[in-house]
């Protein structure tokens, strides 16, 4: 199923990056980024990074990189429609 792209957008605008991954992952604000530790490996330093204002999160020990739809699929993995339906759901 193909969503519209300005559908995609206001569920983008309604629910910040760092709202979303912060159910999975303890994150700690640091100038206008939230850092925490990576999802996707066991690691002491945190090297994972959100940032809201351009509205992704990154991996430095993972490379991992993207928005809230892929954040959801990856460490969820959910499908893309699984994604943006919780995310809908989420956003009102």
């Amino acid at each position: 199923m193909k969503y519209p792209k300005e559908y995609l957008e206001e569920i983008k605008t309604r629910l910040k990056v760092s709202t979303v991954v912060s159910k999975t992952v303890t994150l700690k604000k640091r100038g206008k980024e939230f850092v925490g530790l990576s999802p996707f490996k066991t690691e002491k330093t945190p090297s994972f990074t959100v940032n809201d204002e351009k509205g992704f999160y990154h991996c430095f020990s993972t490379g991992e990189h993207g928005n809230i739809f892929d954040f959801l699929m990856k460490t969820k993995s959910f499908s893309f429609g699984e994604a943006v339906k919780n995310l809908a759901h989420e956003a009102g």
